[in-house]
């Protein structure tokens, strides 16, 4: 990049201008026709538009993840009361078998049927 002096450059002295003026102009060496212009505007948008699905991919992602964690969820919970119930009914077996109300049944001698 340089700086040029263009047709509008002109000294302080020769015209009065005053504090904070601009008295050199920048010229591009690098010159850009509609046909670039277009191209680069389409390159733009087409960056954008990929990252706004990297990020909208990024999102779903994470949904899959916490659906299998929610399913986890469901089926330990599953587990776990059925663990409960299987718990419930061989504490509750032991403990009829352990009682002194079992320890005193006798065997019946003789059972007899109704017809």
């Amino acid at each position: 990049m340089s700086y040029q002096n263009t047709t509008q450059f002109s000294s302080r002295r020769q015209q009065n201008w005053s504090r904070n003026q601009n008295t050199v102009a920048f010229i591009s060496s690098v010159k850009l026709g509609p046909v670039a212009h277009t191209v680069l505007v389409a390159l733009m948008i087409t960056v954008l538009g990929l990252i706004y699905l990297t990020q909208a991919t990024r999102a779903t992602s994470y949904d899959y993840a916490a659906q299998k964690l929610d399913s986890q969820i469901a089926d330990l919970n599953t587990k776990q009361s059925d663990l409960a119930i299987e718990n419930a009914r061989l504490t509750a077996l032991q403990t009829v078998k352990n009682s002194t109300v079992a320890a005193a049944m006798t065997t019946p001698s003789d059972t007899q049927y109704v017809r």
